[in-house]
Order: C-alpha cells, then structure tokens, then sequence
C-alpha cells in the first residue's frame, strides 16, 4: 500500500476475507461431503488417503514440457507411496496429463466451489498453482505445495502450511515425499483469519 502511495494512516489490517466466506460455508461444505466421496471417479477415496493437483497458470500450463515434468514427479512420487492423485483438471491441462497415461491419477470435471472446498479441506495434501487454494489449505491445516516462486500471500508460508517449489521438479519430487512421509511442518492460522473480516471493514467505515 506504501508503494501505491496510501498514506499509512489510512491502512487498515483486517484480515483475509476469503476465510470469511469459507467460514460461512462450512456447514454447506461439510454437508454436500458424502455425495462427493460417492463420485465414480473417485472410488475408496476417504479422508487423508489421497493427494489434490491442481494447475491454472499459463506459465505452466503452456510449457507442454514443463508441465508434463511436474505432473510427473507428483504423480509418481504418490504411486510409489500407494495414495491416488485426485486432479479436477480441465482444457489444455487435462488433455496433456490424459496423454501421458500416468498410473496414480483420476482425472475428475473442475468442481463447483463447495465441492472442491470438500475436496481440498479432507485432502492428505494439496499441490497447485492457486495462491487462493494455498489460502484454504492453511486455513484448513493441510499440507500444500504451491508450484510458483512467488505468492500474495506470504503468510501462508511464513505461518500456514504452504512451501512453494517454483518450478523444479527435482524440489517438488522432494516436498511431495516430506508430505507423503508425514514430516510437514507446523503450522498455525495467520492472524485475524477469525472470519471477522467483514465486520472490522464495517466498523471501520462508519467510524470513518
């Protein structure tokens, strides 16, 4: 905000409200649990026992290559372990990991909000390129390894359980075992992810 030339005095800490709306849907989110475990996509699939993929960025999604190497190195890694990779993929990021013909993997169709919420929260852990699935799974406690060297919020890496990798499958093939063995590190919830976001918002505006 300094740097965009805010005055600070007018800067305001109030939290994350993405978790505000996470916190809201919990209930949902919980209760559609049981119709997404029964997904013919996803057989023996129950809490803890498989790993979340995820891929949305250009930059990987474009590097045929490089993305054929990461998909790789997660998928193979959880092979080897015995727990499935779960990847709600779609467009060119499904047609290039289909191609590869991995053992390990089930493709399903990109869930809807509170069914991939479900998905992620029950996960064993997660690997993505979203800086806002890495947001959840801090929230949520779950392991989550986030294929870019750089993110919005670095909280998550600081205090919550994200690492990012960047781009080196060698360093993925590596956390994904630490992951997989059950070696994560610990972590905690950033300050004022209490869901209250909104109402410090409020309060602050009518104070104004």
């Amino acid at each position: 905000a300094n740097r965009e030339g805010a005055e600070l005095s007018k800067v305001y800490m109030v939290g994350n409200i993405l978790i505000d709306n996470l916190r809201f849907c919990r209930q949902r989110i919980e209760g559609i649990g049981n119709e997404l475990v029964k997904h013919p996509a996803l057989p023996a699939i129950t809490d803890a026992s498989y790993l979340v993929l995820t891929l949305n960025r250009k930059a990987i999604i474009n590097n045929s290559e490089e993305m054929r190497s990461l998909v790789s190195a997660v998928v193979s890694s959880a092979h080897e372990a015995g727990v499935p990779v779960v990847a709600p993929l779609r467009g060119k990021a499904r047609q290039e990991v289909e191609a590869m013909g991995l053992e390990g993997i089930m493709l399903i169709e990109a869930q809807g909000y509170l069914d991939f919420s479900y998905l992620t929260a029950h996960a064993m852990g997660i690997v993505t390129d979203s800086g806002n699935v890495a947001e959840e799974a801090t929230f949520n406690g779950v392991p989550c390894i986030t294929l870019n060297s750089y993110t919005e919020h670095i909280e998550t890496v600081k205090i919550g359980t994200n690492v990012l990798v960047g781009e080196d499958a060698d360093r993925l093939v590596l956390m994904t075992k630490v992951l997989l063995r059950g070696e994560w590190k610990k972590a905690g919830i950033p300050d004022r992810w209490d869901g209250r976001s909104a109402d410090r918002i409020v309060q602050i505006l009518v104070n104004e």
